[in-house]
Formats: structure tokens, sequence, C-alpha cells
């Protein structure tokens, strides 16, 4: 039986981890088995420059805290080694960090994910990698928007310049 000290240090810690699962917009658990030193930290890197949050965590810590947050579809992948990378308003830079980092090393194996409350498998931990970002996305949506201005734009110019060929024509015969 744990001491009292011990119980209540992981009480806290449960609490901590469902704190952080009910907060983030997204996130993804990943069995980092076979990495080196280097290449761990290299993920960290990646992970930090995109604003996420990465940590080792304890699968029956994180269980209790995935019911407590309501992610209860989490159990059957939590085993052996896990970690789990998390953003608080971004929904697919976990995703997209780990799946490119996972191109590039092997060894790495996403578990599961979960996206606003809502658990998803590993396919569709990939295919959210696969999205465009926020600020592509908005990029794309500026230039559908701008097109028909620019070609109206053209057709407009078009006319003007077909008058001004029509009247140097005119001009010139006289």
């Amino acid at each position: 039986m744990p001491s009292e000290k011990v119980l209540q240090q992981n009480k806290e810690k449960v609490a901590a981890i469902a704190e952080r699962l009910k907060t983030s917009a997204a996130g993804v658990l990943i069995d980092y088995r076979g990495l080196t030193v280097e290449e761990d930290t290299n993920l960290r890197n990646e992970f930090r420059k995109a604003g996420v949050e990465y940590r080792v965590v304890k699968n029956t810590l994180t269980n209790f805290a995935a019911k407590e947050a309501g992610l209860d579809g989490l159990e059957p992948v939590l085993h052996g080694p896990t970690s789990l990378a998390t953003h608080e308003t971004d929904l697919i830079a976990p995703a997209k960090v780990i799946v490119e980092f996972a191109k590039k090393h092997q060894v790495v194996e996403i578990k599961s994910g979960f996206v606003e409350g809502r658990v998803v498998s590993v396919d569709e931990v990939k295919k959210l990698a696969n999205l465009p970002s926020k600020e592509e996305f908005i990029a794309s949506v500026l230039r559908g928007f701008n097109a028909p201005i620019s070609g109206l734009v053209n057709v407009l110019n078009g006319n003007i310049r077909g008058l001004v060929c029509a009247l140097s024509a005119i001009a010139e015969k006289k």
C-alpha cells in the first residue's frame, strides 16, 4: 500500500494531466521506444518550435486523468513507454510534428490522439497532419476572394485597352 505522501503526489499528477487533456485543443500519444537521446532531443526541439507541450507520462496516471477528462477511449493504447504531445489552440500542430518526425525515424509509433475532447485513431492523426496550417488555410481563402476581383480588373482593363486601340486606329486613318 503506497504511503499517504506518494498517494497525494500521484493525485496531483493525475489532476495536472487531466487539466492538460481538458484544456488542450489536440494531442497525440506516442511510443518513443528506440529513439536515441539525440533523436529525442531533436523531437523535443521540433515540438518546442511548434509551441507543442511534450512530456513523458505514466500510463496508470494518464488512464485516470483521461477518464477524469472524458477521454475514455485511450485506455487500450496506454501500455509501454508513452509520451504526450499537446497544444492548447492548434488542432494540427502535434500531429504534423510527430508524423513528419516519424517519416524520418521509423521507431516512433503513434498510439492514438484526441481532438477537442474526442479520441481519434492513428489514421485520423495522420490525416490531421496532412491538413494545411491555419496560416496556409487563411492564405488560400484570401486568394479565393482575390481571384474574382483580379479577373474583373483584367476584364475592365481589356475593354479600355480595346477602346484605346480603336481610337488609335481611327486617329491614324484621319
